[in-house]
């Protein structure tokens, strides 16, 4: 992936870039454990200072989005806390004999690293004990501000997770947790750091999920004629700054953009008059279309409207179910 700055745009540089990148982690072009550019790269791409973005990259690192090996280089962070205990590469889909003896393999192989009878048996119930904890329900959880990005999360995990799931503000969690601290917290990886804290206080797990790579949406804009206004529609502020500056980075000026939160009224109407197309998330279609329908009279033609349905990754979702040991 290739960082683009837009050296006339009223964002800061180091701005752009450290949003950039996590947008690049956060849609898993840099999954977990990859090694990011040197500054070096990143000088000679971007035209920024080392020291730009050797900034950069500390912030990022206190965000709790990448580590900083001594010797290696900057890597994405795996957020995925590990248990002492390997988890078991058996399930439902690969077992190959029956149960009883899947068992037994797993506990033949447990004795033969050196565990008694009753250090195996408090192994597997501590595991078992785990995932059921955290198998309860999931909190989806994100600073009040852009309590948004925990709607599009929820949704999307709603459809697919048969737990219960339910949206948090961040400054209401330890409250919540501390009436019942079963289920795994869920975040985006910009806020995943100070929610571990809350986590690891309350003995639960917390868990950042992969935005989708937007592929489709992004190629859509890539091939629009210059000069075309496009309206980004959402329900989250941190989303909208964040396809900003990413469409700003990938167009520079060649587009007008303009971004609402789709229950500004004012704001959607006046954006919904000038777009040419307008990208939305799922939760904003039906205000985009009813709004386009009351107001009919006013625009001289339509836009065309994408939908990016899907906020998580399907990878991500996956991991996530696998991680909780939730099978729908």
């Amino acid at each position: 992936m290739r960082f683009h700055i837009q050296q006339e745009s009223d964002i800061p540089a180091s701005t752009q870039l450290n949003n950039q990148i996590c947008f690049a982690i956060a849609a898993r072009h840099y999954p977990p454990g990859h090694r990011l550019p040197s500054t070096r790269q990143l000088a000679m791409q971007t035209g920024l200072h080392r020291n730009t973005i050797s900034k950069v990259y500390r912030q990022l690192e206190v965000d709790g989005v990448v580590e900083a090996i001594a010797g290696s280089g900057i890597y994405v962070r795996d957020n995925i806390t590990k248990r002492e205990f390997t988890k078991s590469l058996y399930s439902k889909d690969r077992i190959s004999k029956a149960p009883d003896q899947e068992a037994k393999t797993v506990i033949d192989n447990l004795i033969s690293l050196g565990f008694s009878l009753q250090e195996t048996r408090e192994i597997l119930n501590n595991e078992i004990d785990w995932r059921i904890k955290c198998g309860s329900r999931i909190i989806v959880s994100t600073p009040r501000e852009d309590i948004g990005a925990s709607m599009l999360i929820a949704e999307d995990l709603s459809k697919t997770v048969n737990v219960p799931v339910e949206v948090v503000p961040m400054e209401e969690l330890e409250k919540v947790l501390s009436n019942s601290n079963n289920g795994t917290i869920v975040t985006s990886r910009y806020f995943l750091q100070p929610l571990e804290k809350v986590a690891k206080q309350h003995g639960v797990r917390a868990i950042a999920v992969d935005l989708s790579d937007f592929q489709k949406e992004l190629k859509i804009l890539k091939e629009l004629n210059a000069g075309s206004c496009v309206g980004i529609v959402s329900i989250s502020p941190g989303l909208l700054r964040a396809a900003e500056i990413i469409i700003h980075s990938m167009r520079g000026s060649e587009l007008m953009l303009m971004t609402a939160i789709s229950d500004n009224n004012n704001r959607l109407l006046s954006l919904l008059k000038s777009s040419n197309h307008i990208v939305c998330d799922g939760p904003s279609l039906s205000v985009v279309e009813n709004t386009l329908l009351k107001n009919r009279s006013q625009l001289m033609r339509l836009p065309q409207i994408i939908c990016a349905k899907n906020y998580l990754s399907n990878e991500t979702i996956n991991q996530l179910k696998k991680e909780i040991g939730v099978i729908n």
